[in-house]
C-alpha cells in the first residue's frame, strides 16, 4: 500500500509493501467511522490502501457475477416440477391452433370466423367433458356497440360496432352471485400473427377453464372467462363487455393477461387500484413469482407508449384487478415474427401454473364475495430473482422507510456530534463532497449526452439496437470514466491535504446521505417504489456498522472490500434486475417510437443513470484506491475503439437473422387523397405510396435498397387539412412527423367508402347540427378540425361531450364486426362569430379515412412490387387506404 500523510501524500521512490503505517493526528478516524474524540493517542497502525487492479477486479467481478445471477433467474422459467394441474402441450396445441389462420384483424374472416369458431369448439368439448361434474358451463356470444373517450395518445374517441366477444361462465351448479373475471384477447394487428399478443393467454385460459371444470371439489365463487375480440382496436371489446354484459355486474375483481414481448416469464406490472388482497393472492398462490410494484408505478406514469384492457375494467367498471404480461423480446412485438414457435413450452407451463393457481387461491376466498372491506391501501411488491415475492402494506412501508432514514441520518449525526468535530467541521467536509459528488453526476450526464449528439449527428443513431452491449461500452465507459477521472482530481487536487482512508470514509457517508434523502422524498410523494432506496439504505448502512472495526485497525483491506461488497449484494442484485426491466423494456420502444425522439440522447440517459446509480456505494473506492490512471486508460480505450466502430459504420443497427430478428418497423399506405371545397367540388386529388417510419433513422437505410424512397419525397404537414391532410390510423402524428410520399396510382377497393351529409340544421340555442352517414370497411378514423373561432359543443359520441382536443382536432377511431350496419352520427357547432379571412372556408373541416386491413383490398400491385424490395431486416406492414376531407 502506498503510504498516507496527514498533510499531503508523498510518493516514495520505490514501494514494495502496500501497507502504510501511520500515526494518528487531530484529524483521524474514531472506531465509530467518526472523528475521534479529542484523546491524544499515537498508536501505530496498519491501514492498507487498495491496489488498482485488485479493486478494478473486485467490482467487475460483483458486477458482473451479480448481472449474471440476474440472468439465470430469468432463464429459469419453471422451479420445481410441474403439478400435472396445467396440461402444457394441449395449450400449445391451442396456441398453434389459433396463429395457424394468421393475422386476426377485427372485421376479418380469421377474427370474427375462424377463431371464434375454434374456440366455441374447444369450449364446447370442455362443456361436454364435466358436464356430470359439480359446475355448470355458460357460454355467451356478445356483439357490442359501443362508444367512449380515452386519454390515450394525447387522447381520442373510439366508437365500435358488433365486435365479438366469447364470454364463458363457470360456476357450481345451482349458480353463483360473485364472480372473477380472466380476459385475453384473440385478436392482432394487421400483418402479426401475434402468437405472443395475445393467442398464448388465450391458449392459457382455455387450459385453466379445462382445469377448473373438472375439479371435483365445487367453487366457492364463479369466474368469467373473457375471450375478446377487439383489444388491439384500443380496447374497445373489453369496454363492450364491463360496461353492457349482464354477467359484468357479478365480476368483483379481474386478471388480465396480455403482452408486451415474445416469451419470457409473465410479470406483474400492474395491481389495483388499492385492495392490497389481490397482492396477497398472487403471493400467496403464485408457483412462479414475477412482480414488481415499480413496474406498475413506471406504467400508469405514461412513460410506456402502451395501454391493456386493464384500464376499461378500472376506469369503466371500477372493479380492482391484477395485470400480467409477457415483456421480453420486444423487438418482434407486433411483427411477423411474433409466432407460436418463438414462445417456449416452459413459459407456457409457467404462466398457466401462476393463472390455475391464483385464480383457485382467489375463488376460495372470502374476500372475494365482500371486497370493499378490504379495499382500502395499496400494497410494496417485488420478488427476489423469482423465487420469493416480499409483499407488505405501503402503511407498513412508510413506517420502514421513515425508520430507516432515521437510523441512516443519525449515523451522520453520530458523526456530526463527537468532541472532534468542533465547528461543524465535518458537516462543512460532508456538504463539500456532497458538492463535488453531485457535481461529478451533473457533468458526467452532459459529457455522456454531447457523446450521444455527435452520434445522431453522424448519422450512426440506435447502433445498439441489434447489439445491446455496445452501448454499455460506450456510454457505460464514457460515464464511469468520466466519474473517476472527476474525483480522482478532487482527490488530487482538492482534496491532497486529506488522507485517503478518510476520505474513503466519507464518501460513504456521502452516498448513505444522497440515497436517504431519495428515500425521504419518494417516501413523502407517497410511491410505494421507495422500498428500493431503502434497501439501498439498510444494507451498506448495516454492512458498514458490521465492519467498522475491521476499516478502523486496518483500513481498506482485501477482507473488508469483500465483505463490504457481500452486504451490497442483495440490494444490488434487486437493483440490477430492476435495471434490466428498464432495458428490456425501453430498447426495443425505441424501435417504434417515431422519428421525433433522439433514441441516443434516451439511452446514454439511461446507461449514465444505471452507471451513477451502480456506483454510489462505490465512490470511496475511488478514495481508498492507490491510483486510477490504468483504470482510466482501459476505459478510455475501450471507449475509443467503440467510437471508430461506430463512425466507420461496423455496427448495423437491424438484423433480419431467423433466431434473433431486430427488425426496423415501416408502415405503407397505398392510399388515394381527395379533397373537396366548400361547394362540395373536389378541389384536389392525388395517390401514392405514404410510407411512416417508426423509428429516428428515418429511411436512411431504406434509400440504398429503394433509391426513389428518398428525402426529396419527404412530406410537410397542412395546418389546413385536418392531421395534415393524410391517412392516420392512429393519433400519433405528434410522434412520426417525418414521412414521405411516393406518387402511385390511384387505388380502387371493393367496397369503397359512402360518405353522406344527411341533414343540416341550426338549433335554437344558436348551434349547427351536423348529421353524417358512413359506410365503409371495418376501419375508419374520422377527424374533426373546427375552423378560427369556431368549437364544438356535443356529439353523438361517448358521453356527448366533445372531451379531447388534440391541437383543434378531434380523432375518432371507429372499427366493425360482421352484420354492422352503416354508421350514423352527429354533432353541434358553434359558427364563429368572427371568421378567420386567412384560413380555409367555412366552420369546420371533416375527413374520413378508410384501412384496409385484411382481404383482397388489402394488397395492391404497387404496394405488392415494393414490399419484394425491402431488406430482409425490415418489417414493412403495409395496407390500403384513402382519405376524403370536406368543409362544411
Amino acid at each position: 500500500m502506498e503510504s498516507d500523510t496527514a498533510v499531503r501524500r508523498i510518493k516514495p521512490p520505490v514501494t514494495h509493501s502496500y501497507v502504510a503505517q501511520e500515526k494518528y493526528t487531530s484529524r483521524d478516524w474514531s472506531g465509530n467511522n467518526g472523528y475521534s474524540s479529542g484523546t491524544k493517542r499515537k498508536p501505530e497502525v496498519s491501514l492498507y490502501l487498495l491496489r488498482e487492479g485488485l479493486t478494478a477486479c473486485l467490482v467487475s467481478v460483483f458486477i458482473l457475477g451479480l448481472w449474471g445471477l440476474v440472468h439465470l433467474s430469468l432463464q429459469q422459467l419453471v422451479i420445481g416440477k410441474p403439478s400435472g394441474d396445467f396440461n402444457v402441450l394441449r395449450a400449445r396445441r391451442h396456441l398453434e391452433q389459433i396463429t395457424s389462420v394468421g393475422p386476426r384483424p377485427v372485421g376479418s374472416q380469421e377474427n370474427e370466423v375462424l377463431t371464434v369458431s375454434y374456440l366455441l369448439q374447444q369450449i364446447e368439448n370442455i362443456r361436454v367433458e364435466t358436464a356430470a361434474g359439480p359446475h355448470q358451463l355458460t357460454v355467451d356470444v356478445q356483439r357490442p356497440t359501443g362508444s367512449f373517450s380515452i386519454d390515450f395518445l394525447g387522447g381520442f374517441t373510439s366508437f365500435y360496432d358488433h365486435v365479438t366477444n366469447i364470454a364463458v361462465k363457470l360456476e357450481p351448479k345451482g349458480g353463483k352471485s360473485h364472480f372473477m373475471l380472466a380476459n385475453c384477447h384473440f385478436d392482432t394487428v394487421a400483418n402479426s400473427p401475434g402468437a405472443s399478443d395475445d393467442a398464448v393467454s388465450c391458449a392459457v385460459m382455455l387450459e385453466v377453464l379445462h382445469a377448473l371444470a373438472n375439479q371435483s371439489t365445487p367453487l366457492h365463487h364463479g369466474v368469467v372467462f373473457l375471450f375478446n375480440g377487439a383489444e388491439e382496436n384500443i380496447l374497445q371489446a373489453s369496454h363492450g363487455f364491463i360496461t353492457q354484459h349482464p354477467w359484468a355486474k357479478q365480476v368483483r375483481a379481474f386478471i388480465n393477461l396480455e403482452a408486451a414481448g415474445v416469451g419470457g416469464k409473465e410479470v406483474v406490472f400492474q395491481t389495483g387500484p388499492e385492495n392490497p388482497w389481490l397482492v396477497q393472492a398472487y403471493v400467496h398462490a403464485a408457483k412462479h413469482p414475477f412482480a414488481s410494484v415499480v413496474g406498475q408505478e413506471v406504467f400508469q406514469s405514461g412513460v410506456i407508449p402502451s395501454d391493456t384492457d386493464f384500464r376499461i375494467y378500472r376506469d369503466f367498471g371500477n372493479i380492482p384487478g391484477i395485470d400480467l404480461a409477457f415483456i421480453e423480446n420486444g423487438f418482434i412485438y407486433h411483427t411477423k415474427y411474433d409466432t407460436a414457435n418463438r414462445i417456449l413450452t416452459d413459459s407456457i407451463q409457467r404462466a398457466g401454473d401462476n393463472i390455475l393457481a391464483v385464480l383457485r387461491y382467489l375463488l376460495t376466498s372470502e374476500k372475494l364475495a365482500d371486497s370493499s372491506e378490504y379495499r382500502h391501501g395499496n400494497m410494496v411488491f417485488f420478488d427476489l430473482l423469482g423465487i420469493y415475492v416480499v409483499a407488505y402494506p405501503a402503511r407498513v412501508g412508510t413506517i420502514l422507510n421513515y425508520m430507516v432514514a432515521a437510523a441512516a441520518f443519525l449515523y451522520l449525526a453520530k458523526k456530526a456530534s463527537l468532541p472532534g468535530n468542533g465547528g461543524g467541521r465535518y458537516v462543512r467536509d460532508l456538504a463539500c463532497a456532497t458538492g463535488v459528488a453531485v457535481l461529478s453526476w451533473f457533468v458526467t450526464l452532459m459529457s455522456v449526452l454531447i457523446v450521444a449528439l455527435l452520434i445522431t449527428l453522424l448519422g450512426r443513431s440506435m447502433f445498439w439496437y441489434n447489439h445491446f452491449y455496445t452501448s454499455i461500452c460506450l456510454y457505460g465507459a464514457a460515464a464511469t470514466g468520466k466519474m473517476i477521472l472527476i474525483h480522482s482530481l478532487a482527490k488530487n487536487l482538492y482534496f491532497g491535504g486529506v488522507r485517503l482512508v478518510e476520505l474513503g470514509d466519507l464518501y460513504f457517508d456521502v452516498s448513505l446521505l444522497l440515497w436517504g434523502c431519495s428515500l425521504v422524498l419518494l417516501t413523502h410523494q407517497g410511491l410505494c417504489s421507495a422500498y428500493v432506496p431503502m434497501l439501498m439504505v439498510a444494507f451498506p448502512l448495516a454492512t458498514r456498522l458490521l465492519l467498522a472495526k475491521e476499516f478502523k485497525h486496518r483500513g481498506a483491506s482485501v477482507k473488508y472490500s469483500v465483505l463490504y461488497l457481500v452486504g451490497l449484494a442483495l440490494p444490488y442484485v434487486h437493483f440490477m434486475f430492476l435495471i434490466w426491466v428498464v432495458f428490456e423494456i425501453f430498447t426495443p420502444i425505441m424501435g417504434r417510437s417515431g422519428t421525433e425522439i433522439p433514441p441516443e440522447l434516451v439511452l446514454a440517459s439511461l446507461v449514465t443513470l444505471t452507471t451513477i446509480f451502480l456506483s454510489s456505494f462505490f465512490l470511496h473506492f475511488i478514495y481508498l484506491v492507490r491510483s486510477t490512471k490504468w483504470i482510466l486508460a482501459g476505459l478510455g480505450s475501450v471507449f475509443i475503439v467503440m467510437v471508430l466502430l461506430i463512425s466507420c459504420g461496423f455496427l448495423f443497427p437491424y438484423s433480419g437473422s431467423p433466431d434473433s430478428p431486430r427488425p426496423k418497423r415501416v408502415f405503407l399506405q397505398h392510399t388515394t387523397r381527395t379533397f373537396h371545397n366548400l361547394q362540395g367540388q373536389v378541389e384536389s386529388r392525388d395517390s401514392g405510396l405514404w410510407i411512416n417510419s417508426f423509428d429516428y433513422t428515418g429511411i436512411q437505410h431504406i434509400t440504398p435498397h429503394i433509391p426513389e424512397i428518398n428525402d426529396s419525397i419527404r412530406t410537410h404537414c397542412r395546418e389546413d387539412r385536418p392531421f395534415c391532410g393524410y391517412p392516420w390510423f392512429l393519433p400519433v402524428k405528434f410522434l412520426s412527423k417525418k414521412n414521405w410520399y411516393l406518387p402511385a396510382p390511384e387505388v380502387s377497393p371493393s367496397s369503397p367508402v359512402e360518405f353522406n351529409l344527411l341533414s343540416k340544421e341550426e338549433t335554437s340555442w344558436g348551434t349547427i347540427k351536423m348529421t353524417f352517414n358512413v359506410k365503409g370497411p371495418s376501419h375508419m378514423s374520422l377527424y374533426l378540425m373546427p375552423h378560427h373561432g369556431a368549437s364544438l359543443s356535443t356529439w353523438s359520441f361517448g358521453d356527448g361531450t366533445p372531451q379531447f382536443d388534440l391541437s383543434g382536432e378531434y380523432f375518432i377511431f371507429y372499427s366493425h364486426g360482421l352484420d354492422a350496419s352503416s354508421w350514423t352520427f352527429w354533432f353541434e357547432i358553434q359558427p364563429p362569430k368572427d371568421p378567420d379571412p386567412s384560413g380555409p372556408e367555412g366552420m369546420i373541416s371533416v375527413a374520413i379515412s378508410t384501412h384496409y386491413f385484411f382481404g383482397e383490398d388489402q394488397r395492391t400491385a404497387q404496394l405488392e412490387a415494393i414490399l419484394h424490395r425491402f431488406p430482409s431486416w425490415a418489417f414493412p406492414s403495409s395496407w390500403v387506404s384513402t382519405y376524403d376531407m370536406y368543409r362544411y
